[in-house]
């Protein structure tokens, strides 16, 4: 998809994925305004670009600034840790679109999604990450070194499935096998969390995979998941041999620093077009 020239508005969690889009954006000709979501979104001042602090549950104060600001296309990206309702001190605005969902789906893919349709029926245009930013998307194949053995292949093929149910339910976008046994799961901790969890329930021998995939049900314009350098440290600590990833669904911040950090670690990263239906082929 092409985008279209106008202002960008960048709702900005935590990361260095916010700053990487203000960087390719400005790169691009194209001006950005940034609201970072307080309590979130890591030193805007560094952004470079115009910026307000707005907290998570001030609806009305975001569309308007977004409003003010003259922006055409909206894009959410970075981090944000799943609030609980007292946190967010939601507004009028924000109240409403709680009541669309109920709370027991806070914070997961299906708060994303009206988000999303209440950015769009204010009139901007929702893009992703990967339509400023195309070289985040993971392509197919074996990205660096090291390619998986036959045990990290059956591995990745079990994480597959057991990722795929985890979408299904709108819980989670990756877990860790090892020697085809599920240590880990993703749930409200995060990736980095996870790796770490899993760490204490590592058997001997060849280490775990972490797989990481898209939702079934996901808007590609929303939550994508991805991977940096500290996602590779964290598995390395862990003991892990590598990282599977969705080819076309998820997103390497900083690829060529990644696939460096990850030979020198001896691990592998692939991603892995996944077959039309269920089934899941390497």
């Amino acid at each position: 998809m092409t985008v279209q020239l106008g202002k960008i508005g960048l709702i900005a969690g935590g990361g260095d994925l916010p700053a990487r889009l203000v960087d390719a954006a400005k790169a691009s000709g194209r001006a950005v305004f940034v609201v970072a979501l307080e309590g979130h979104c890591d030193a805007p001042e560094t952004l470079g670009v115009p910026y307000d602090v707005i907290r998570l549950g001030a609806a009305s104060k975001i569309l308007r600034q977004l409003k003010a600001q003259g922006c055409v296309d909206v894009v959410l990206a970075g981090t944000v840790r799943r609030p609980s309702f007292a946190s967010i001190r939601p507004d009028l605005r924000a109240a409403k679109i709680l009541a669309r969902i109920g709370l027991k789906s806070l914070g997961d893919d299906g708060l994303l999604r009206i988000i999303g349709q209440e950015l769009e029926r204010d009139g901007f245009r929702l893009i992703g990450a990967h339509e400023i930013m195309q070289d985040l998307v993971t392509p197919e194949g074996v990205l660096g070194a090291v390619a998986p053995d036959d045990q990290a292949w059956a591995d990745t093929r079990r994480g597959l499935e057991i990722a795929r149910l985890l979408g299904e339910a709108d819980v989670g976008q990756g877990c860790i096998v090892q020697q085809g046994l599920v240590l880990a799961v993703e749930a409200i901790e995060g990736t980095d969390e996870m790796i770490r969890r899993s760490a204490g329930y590592a058997r001997p021998g060849r280490g775990g995979v972490l797989v990481k995939t898209s939702k079934p049900q996901q808007d590609k314009r929303l939550d994508l998941p991805a991977i940096g350098v500290t996602t590779v440290e964290q598995a390395q600590l862990a003991g892990l041999s590598g990282i599977a990833l969705q080819a076309g669904a998820t997103l390497i911040i900083d690829r060529q620093a990644v696939i460096a950090y990850a030979n020198q670690c001896g691990m592998f990263i692939v991603g892995v077009a996944l077959p039309s239906g269920t089934g899941h082929d390497k």
